[in-house]
Parts: C-alpha cells; sequence; structure tokens
C-alpha cells in the first residue's frame, strides 16, 4: 500500500487550524494541510489530486522498492488494496530555505484486499519543492512498521 506516498525542527499537530493559532510559519501550515489532503485522497482515489502534487520527476521508495512516479500513479489509483480510512499523526516540517522542505510522520491506512482486512502503519519521510508558487512532492520514502 503507498501512502504516496520532506531547517531547524518544528513539531507540529495535524490541525492547520491549531498550526495558525500557534503563529508557525505559512509554509508549514500549508504543508500540513498537504499531507492531510493526500491522506483522504487515498481513500477517494483522487488521480487529479495525486498528479497534481507528484513532481514529474518524483521518485519513490517503500522498504526494498524503488518506483517512478507513473507507477505510484497507477498503485494509488487501480491498485488492488481498497483504503477505507487514513490519517496522518505526529507530523514535523523541517524547511529548507524558502522553496525545500521536508514532512516526516505516521501515516495510518485501514483498508481491505487480497489478504483481507488491514491497518498498516507507516512511517513517512516526504520533501517537498514549491514551483511557481506551489509546492510538489520530489521524493517519498514510507516504511511500513511491523506489527
Amino acid at each position: 500500500m503507498l501512502r504516496s506516498l520532506i531547517r531547524p525542527a518544528l513539531l507540529l499537530a495535524t490541525s492547520v487550524g491549531t498550526l495558525q493559532a500557534q503563529k508557525v510559519k505559512p509554509g508549514a501550515v500549508e504543508l500540513v494541510r498537504l499531507e492531510n489532503a493526500w491522506a483522504t485522497g487515498l481513500v477517494k482515489r483522487d488521480t487529479a489530486l495525486f498528479e497534481k502534487m507528484l513532481a514529474p520527476k518524483f521518485v519513490y521508495t517503500e522498504n526494498d522498492k524503488l518506483m517512478q512516479r507513473a507507477e505510484v500513479l497507477h498503485d494509488l489509483v487501480a491498485g488492488g488494496d481498497t483504503v477505507t480510512a487514513a490519517h496522518n499523526e505526529d507530523m514535523t516540517v523541517h524547511e529548507f530555505g524558502s522553496v525545500t522542505a521536508v514532512v516526516t510522520g505516521w501515516l495510518i491506512v485501514q483498508g481491505h484486499g487480497s489478504g483481507g482486512a488491514f491497518t498498516h502503519r507507516y512511517r513517512f519521510t516526504d520533501t517537498w519543492v514549491k514551483r511557481k508558487s506551489r509546492w510538489q512532492i520530489v521524493a517519498a520514502e514510507d516504511y511500513l512498521a511491523p506489527k
């Protein structure tokens, strides 16, 4: 199951409202919002969202697999698993200037596939680059935590 799909560390809550109340940098608030949109997109199999978020030369690793953008997009929208719920926890935004950031956290995904029902916990690292005033993921890594 893909989660795909990353300055000084800044611990963030998952609520954008909470972040704004804490006067966190706008870039960090936007990245947390985008990460949460990704989780929602998994349930909806939102092709347009994923195509917009993934940079043209996007690269992805999950455990021992390496995938390119086209493979990831296919698995997200046409893969064998059906995601019924997904959310992020413990996200941290690490900013490297005004156009590069890394977001780390946990993605919890529930659903079902050929092996039956599942709940997966992924430790993720997403690398984001801002291009033409829009953030895109250029690289992502997910680690499926053992049960």
